[in-house]
C-alpha cells in the first residue's frame, strides 16, 4: 500500500498538512468539506504538494516534519526549491 503526504493551499492563503492512503479521495473529502474542520471553513482548496511513501510511518513522519516548518520552508518544497529549503533549514540553527 502505497501513502502519501499532501499540502493543500485554502483560500485564506494559510496551508494544510495531511497524511492518506487514499489520496483523491482525501481530496475530494476536503473539496466537499467532510474532511476537517480547518479545511471545510477555507474553502476552496488546491493541490499544491504531494510526496510517496511505502509506509503509514514514514507518511506520518514527515507530516510531522513539515507541519513544524515555518511558511517560508513550505513555499521552497512547493516550489521543489532544493537549495533554498536547504538554507532555510540551516537558518534556524
Amino acid at each position: 500500500m502505497i501513502f502519501w503526504v499532501y499540502m493543500l493551499a485554502c483560500a485564506d492563503g494559510r496551508y494544510y498538512t495531511g497524511h492518506t492512503n487514499d489520496l483523491e479521495k482525501r481530496l475530494a473529502e476536503h473539496t466537499a468539506g467532510l474532511a476537517d474542520s480547518f479545511t471545510r471553513d477555507r474553502r476552496p482548496v488546491r493541490l499544491v504538494f504531494c510526496e510517496e511513501f511505502q509506509t503509514r510511518d514514514q507518511a506520518l513522519e514527515r507530516e510531522r516534519q513539515i507541519k513544524g516548518w515555518n511558511r517560508a520552508k513550505k513555499e521552497a518544497l512547493i516550489a521543489r526549491d532544493w537549495a533554498g529549503l536547504q538554507e532555510l533549514s540551516r537558518g534556524r540553527r
